[in-house]
């Protein structure tokens, strides 16, 4: 699958490398944007109030299947919905919501896991089959919300995740504990 990236910190660096781990064609655009023509998927990694900047500085995004791993802690535009139907009225395609409730600081112990973590999507029909591959390839299952209408709330729950990890529960909550430590 060729998969174009935008964004390039850790959410979207960190994906971009595990993909091509699994055998993708990954190509990633940052600040200064790019040409997209070539993917067969999106995937939107920017802070949420970047999303029209970020995207208006790619080419070749119409009515591409896109993944938005936005989150909307820094706000987001209350003209939609959600981040996810902000993205899907700027590229026009097939829209998935996934990848912003696993923190990328933990990409690199996936592999290291009693059994794979889950990761939780939403997606219209046309965005699920390729989104759920991506999740698989990334090291993750993937757990479906159902439709995008689920996509706001997929962002107000990282919201509860962050206060998890802040109590200390982090390591608890996101890695599998090995048998004595539960």
């Amino acid at each position: 699958m060729k998969i174009t990236v935008i964004g390039r910190g850790n959410v979207g660096g960190g994906l971009a490398l595990r993909w091509r781990e699994a055998g993708h064609e990954v190509q990633e655009l940052g600040r200064d944007g790019g040409d997209a023509s070539e993917a067969d998927v999106l995937l939107v990694a920017v802070p949420g109030p970047e999303i029209a900047n970020a995207l208006g500085k790619v080419t070749g995004l119409d009515g591409k299947v896109t993944i938005d791993a936005t989150n909307a802690v820094r706000g987001r535009n209350e003209d939609f919905d959600s981040n996810a139907h902000e993205v899907k009225s700027i590229v026009g395609g097939p829209t998935a919501k996934s990848f912003n409730l696993n923190f990328a600081n933990i990409y690199d112990d996936i592999g290291n896991q009693r059994v794979r973590p889950s990761n939780i999507y939403c997606a219209e029909d046309e965005a699920r089959e390729p989104t759920e591959q991506l999740i698989r390839d990334a090291g993750y299952d993937p757990v479906d919300a159902g439709g995008l209408d689920s996509a706001r709330m997929l962002e107000e729950h990282l919201v509860l995740l962050f206060a998890v990890n802040q109590a200390g529960l982090g390591p608890f909550f996101y890695r599998c504990a090995p048998p004595g430590e539960l």
